[in-house]
Formats: structure tokens, C-alpha cells, sequence
């Protein structure tokens, strides 16, 4: 028995030796990592910076040269503007005409059909027709003869006061700037409206009292250098 109770405790002594050896092993190694063995961010591979974008352009790039006329495409960074285009244009109907192209058109000799206009709004064109028919005009064309006679009664009452002006007693010019300014805010509120209801290109601009009155100026100045040199 004294034999078989030293040969358990054997046993276990070196159960516990060769666990305490691993444990330490274990440890040393958690706490000092191999230098051999590359950091955790260096095995992430980083997207190449700006693919992205690039890539986009390039397609931005081949969709805008399938839109050019084939004589202008594959000129790389050659400059192209609206002239460019406009002469191929030019040259294509020209080899149309010499080629004959023109001669037997359907409608050849017979007016134009101008009841309608293709490139309008359906419902717009409608609209035009019907006021047509009945003898008027959309309220845009209508508003703008009324601006356009605002302005020129105006700016010839401005130089009528211009010209009564009196050196000594300004009293009357300045009468006549407080009725002809109180007319300009009238005449530049009817340009507003008369500029959200005009299609898209026929905006104009309202009147300014210091450039009016500056445009008299000059041509008082000049009347009268040529008063002097002739």
C-alpha cells in the first residue's frame, strides 16, 4: 500500500509539472507576440484611393462622346464647343442639298402648317390655339406691350423735367423725381410679374433711377462738347 500511495504522488507531481510548464508557456507568448508575425492592420488591404471617382468620370466621359457627332468623336482633349458641332451640322445639310436630298420633300410648294408647334407643351399649344381663334394674345405678350409703352412714356417725362429743370430753384425736379420714381417701382413690379409668367429666355430687366438719370447726364455732356466744337 505505502508503495502503491508513493507512486500516486508521482504521478501527480508530474501532472502538475508539465501543467504548470504549458501554462507558462501560454503566458509568455500572449504577453510577447512573435515579431515575425505582421500587426492586424496591416493584413486589411486598402482600397486604392480615388477608384471611385475615376471610374464614374470615365463613364461620365464615354456617354458624353456617344452624344457627339461621329466627326468629333475620339479627338481626346481637343477643345470642342458649339461652333464645332454647328459646322457639322452646316456640312451635313449641305451634302443633303448636293446629293439631292431636299428636292422631293412631302409639302413641297404648299404653305406651312403653322396651327400647331410641334416643340410646345400639348396642353400649352392648345391654349395658344384657342386664344388665337378668338382674336387674343397669352397675358405675357399683352403685359409686355404694356410695359414697353410704361417705359417709353416714362423716360419721355423724364426728360421733360430733365430739361424744364431750374438751376436756381430745384423745387420742380424735385417734385418730378418723387412722381417719376413713385412710376419706376410701378413699372419694375409689373416687370416682375411679367417675368415668372415668360417662357424661359424672353426676361427682361427693370428700369434703375441712378442709370436713367446717368445716361442723361452723358448725353447733356455731349451736346454740349459738340456745341463747343462746332
Amino acid at each position: 500500500m505505502a508503495v502503491l500511495a508513493a507512486a500516486a504522488r508521482r504521478l501527480l507531481a508530474t501532472a502538475r509539472s508539465r501543467r504548470a510548464f504549458w501554462s507558462a508557456s501560454w503566458s509568455a507568448e500572449q504577453a510577447a507576440p512573435s515579431a515575425s508575425s505582421p500587426p492586424p492592420d496591416s493584413k486589411k488591404k486598402k482600397a486604392p484611393s480615388g477608384s471611385g471617382p475615376h471610374r464614374l468620370a470615365a463613364v461620365m466621359d464615354a456617354v458624353n462622346e456617344r452624344k457627339l457627332p461621329p466627326e468629333l468623336r475620339g479627338r481626346g482633349n481637343a477643345v470642342r464647343s458649339e461652333t464645332d458641332i454647328v459646322n457639322v451640322v452646316e456640312q451635313r445639310i449641305w451634302h443633303s442639298m448636293e446629293e439631292g436630298h431636299f428636292e422631293n420633300l412631302p409639302g413641297k410648294g404648299k404653305p406651312l402648317n403653322l396651327n400647331s408647334n410641334p416643340h410646345a407643351d400639348p396642353a400649352e399649344d392648345t391654349l395658344y390655339r384657342i386664344l388665337s381663334r378668338n382674336g387674343c394674345a397669352p397675358e405675357w405678350v399683352e403685359l409686355n406691350k404694356e410695359i414697353r409703352g410704361m417705359i417709353a412714356g416714362w423716360r419721355s417725362a423724364l426728360k421733360k423735367a430733365w430739361a424744364n429743370q431750374s438751376e436756381v430753384d430745384g423745387s420742380s425736379w424735385n417734385d418730378d423725381c418723387r412722381v417719376l420714381q413713385e412710376q419706376i417701382r410701378q413699372i419694375n413690379d409689373k416687370v416682375f410679374r411679367y417675368n415668372l409668367i415668360v417662357p424661359f429666355g424672353r426676361q427682361m430687366f427693370g428700369l434703375n433711377w441712378e442709370k436713367e438719370v446717368d445716361k442723361l447726364k452723358s448725353n447733356k455732356e455731349e451736346t454740349r462738347t459738340r456745341r463747343w466744337t462746332d
